[in-house]
């Protein structure tokens, strides 16, 4: 029983993990909101030595300068839910509440679909080894959900 603890655990300190980083990306979108976007892609731009002219540093001063201060809201806000969720779900995962293990295990299992279409478009290191660690995860959730049903 102590490997499934430790199992449980380490999955909850992932979520956890996902959570905390949302937290801090919604706080970030939330600064953000009420100055100038344009500006602050071209410091960002200016501060990593970047050409403005270049293609990427160019799109991506253009893609800031086009964000609505009503979309970063709205960005912030579902970035606090989804923290909200992750620090909850890492929560119940911790103390080996059963709903939370069966939420893993759908939660994770919803990405699968959408992880395997970018890897046919895009194959890429990172895309093949979050689809590898989710399915690890959604496989290491079904197993103790099936165990505990025995």
């Amino acid at each position: 029983m102590k490997s499934v603890k430790k199992g449980l655990r380490l999955v909850a300190a992932l979520e956890a993990f996902k959570g905390i980083m949302s937290l801090i990306v919604g706080f970030g979108l939330h600064v953000l909101a009420g100055h100038n976007l344009r500006q602050f892609a071209e410091s960002i731009v200016n501060h990593a030595h970047l050409n403005p002219a270049s293609h990427v540093p160019s799109v991506f001063i253009n893609a800031m300068s086009h964000v609505s201060e009503s979309n970063l809201t709205l960005l912030a806000i579902g970035a606090f839910i989804y923290s909200i969720v992750r620090l909850v779900e890492a929560y119940g995962l911790w103390q080996q509440l059963v709903w939370t293990e069966w939420f893993a295990l759908v939660s994770g299992a919803i990405y699968v679909p959408f992880e395997l279409y970018e890897l046919f478009h895009h194959i890429s290191v990172l895309g093949v080894s979050v689809l590898l660690l989710n399915i690890v995860i959604v496989w290491y959730m079904a197993h103790m959900l099936f165990v505990k049903s025995e």
